[in-house]
C-alpha cells in the first residue's frame, strides 16, 4: 500500500496572503506545500468590486515583490505577461484598479498547482508520536471527504463581515453588509431613503457611487461615530510605522498597552483615502451650484444603537446617540448599509487542535514574533489574525510579503528571503 503523502506546511484559505505564500514556496523544490480553500474560486471582494476604486497601497505591495522582486509572480511581470505594461506606464499611478489586482491575483492561482479550491476543511487533529496534522477535508463538488497530512500550518482564513450584536442574527430585508454592495445595487437605487453606517473607506466609496443618483430624488445620509470624516494618514515618516521595527516595538509591549495604542491609530489603518474626501467634497460642491437642492445628509459623531422594522412598512427605525451631546433620536430609512467592517473569526476546526494553541489570558492567539500560535512555536502559523500582538499593520498588504518571508524562513530554517531589519529612520524604542 502506498504511503501516504505528508506536506511539509498546508495553508488553509487562499487569501492574497495565503496566496502570496504559495507564490513564493513554488520555486522552493524542497518544500512540498498543499493551499485549501473552500470558494469554488479566487475572487477578493466581489460584491466592493466597484470600476474605479483602487488599492490604498502602491503597486509593489503586490503578492511577491517586497520578498522577492524578481518573482516570476510579481504585478509587473503579469503586465508584461498581459501586454499591459506600457498602458501602466501612461497611466502613470502607483496605486491600482482594485479590479485588476482581482484579476492579478486570479493570474497567480492558475499558475499554481499548489492551490485547490472546493476543499472544506472540516476537522484538524494533531497524531503526538509522528508530530503530523491531520486535516479532514470536504470536497464541495464531489461530496467525498479526504485526510490530507501536514508538519505545519498556515492558517489564512481571513476576516469576515462585523455587524452590530442588535443586528447580526436577524432577518432584516434590505439590511446588508458593504460587502454585499453590488449585488443588492439595484434595489438600493429603488429604494427611497438610503443609511449608510460607517467611517472607513468602504462608506465613503459607497457614499460615492451613489451620489449622482441623488440628483433623482434619492435621499442619502451617511452616519459616522467619529467626531469627522477622517483621512487615512500616509505622510512618509508615519509610514515608517509599517516597518519591521515598528512591528518589534509594538510586539514587546505589554497586552494592555498595545491595546491602548491601537486605540489611539484608526487614523492609520481605518481612514479614508484623503483623495476620496476630496473628491466627494468636490461633487457636493458641484451639485449645490445654483442653490440645487440637495438630498444629502453627512452626520459625524452619530452611534447607532438599535434598528427596528417599522410595521406594515418597508422602511426601518434607526436609533442613535450624538456622541457629544449625549442625547438620542431617530432616522428613519428604507435601506441600510453597514460599512462596520471586518472580524477575524477563529474557524471552528481549530476545536481539535485547541491543547496545541497558546492563548493571552483573554482568550486570543498569543502570537509569536515570527506569527506562530503553537506550544513549540513552530508549527501554526497565522495570517492577519495577529492585530492585537503585532499592530496596525496586520491587514496591509504592504506588509504581507514581508509576513510571508519569515514564516518560511522559519519553516526552511534558513534565510531564503532577505528579510530587512531596520527600514525606519526613527528610533521607536529605548
Amino acid at each position: 500500500m502506498k504511503e501516504q503523502k505528508i506536506y511539509d506546511i498546508i495553508g488553509i484559505g487562499i487569501g492574497p496572503f495565503n496566496l502570496g505564500l504559495a507564490a513564493l514556496l513554488e520555486p522552493i523544490t524542497e518544500i512540498s506545500a498543499l493551499f485549501l480553500d473552500q470558494s469554488e474560486g479566487f475572487d477578493w471582494h466581489p460584491g466592493l468590486m466597484l470600476d474605479n476604486a483602487t488599492l490604498q497601497v502602491p503597486f509593489m505591495a503586490d503578492l511577491v515583490t517586497m520578498a522577492d522582486p524578481k518573482s516570476r509572480f510579481s504585478f509587473l511581470n503579469f503586465l508584461k505577461e498581459t501586454d499591459r505594461l506600457y498602458k501602466f506606464f501612461i497611466r502613470e499611478d502607483f496605486f491600482i484598479l482594485r479590479k485588476e489586482y482581482n484579476v492579478y491575483c486570479q493570474w497567480v492561482v492558475r499558475q499554481l498547482e499548489s492551490c485547490q479550491f472546493g476543499k472544506q476543511v472540516r476537522t484538524i487533529a494533531f497524531d503526538e508520536e509522528t508530530e503530523v496534522y491531520q486535516l479532514d477535508v470536504l470536497d464541495d463538488v464531489s461530496g467525498k471527504r479526504a485526510v490530507f497530512l501536514a508538519r505545519k500550518i498556515v492558517l489564512g482564513t481571513g476576516t469576515q463581515p462585523n455587524v452590530p450584536e442588535f443586528i447580526k442574527g436577524r432577518n432584516l430585508p434590505n439590511v446588508i453588509h458593504t460587502s454585499e454592495y453590488l449585488d443588492h445595487k439595484p434595489d438600493i437605487l429603488n429604494s427611497q431613503t438610503i443609511a449608510i453606517i460607517g467611517s472607513g473607506q468602504s462608506a465613503a466609496e459607497i457614499f460615492q457611487d451613489l451620489l449622482p443618483a441623488t440628483e433623482d430624488g434619492l435621499q442619502l445620509s451617511w452616519f459616522t461615530r467619529p467626531d469627522r470624516f477622517f483621512p487615512m494618514e500616509y505622510s512618509k515618516l508615519t509610514l515608517e510605522l509599517t516597518s519591521p521595527e515598528y512591528v518589534d516595538y509594538f510586539h514587546a509591549m505589554e497586552a494592555q498597552q498595545r491595546q491602548r495604542l491601537l486605540a489611539k491609530q484608526p487614523p492609520l489603518y481605518k481612514g479614508i483615502n484623503f483623495d476620496l474626501i476630496n473628491d466627494i467634497f468636490d461633487s457636493l460642491y458641484q451639485m449645490s451650484v445654483g442653490d440645487r437642492p440637495l438630498h444629502v445628509e453627512l452626520r459625524p459623531n452619530c452611534q447607532l444603537d438599535a434598528v427596528s422594522e417599522i410595521e406594515e412598512s418597508s422602511f426601518y427605525n434607526l436609533e442613535f446617540t450624538h456622541v457629544q451631546k449625549e442625547e438620542t433620536f431617530t432616522h428613519v430609512a428604507d435601506f441600510i448599509i453597514l460599512a462596520t467592517g471586518y472580524k477575524y473569526n477563529e474557524p471552528d476546526f481549530l476545536k481539535g487542535i485547541e491543547h496545541r494553541i497558546r492563548r493571552t489570558t483573554d482568550g486570543l492567539f498569543d502570537v509569536n514574533r515570527k506569527y506562530t500560535i503553537d506550544i513549540e512555536d513552530r508549527s501554526i502559523f497565522v495570517q492577519n489574525a495577529e492585530l492585537h500582538t503585532h499592530g496596525f499593520v496586520t491587514p496591509d498588504l504592504g506588509m504581507g510579503a514581508y509576513r510571508n518571508a519569515i514564516i518560511i524562513n522559519a519553516i526552511v530554517g534558513s534565510e531564503v528571503y532577505k528579510v530587512e531589519k531596520r527600514i525606519a529612520f526613527q528610533q521607536f524604542d529605548l
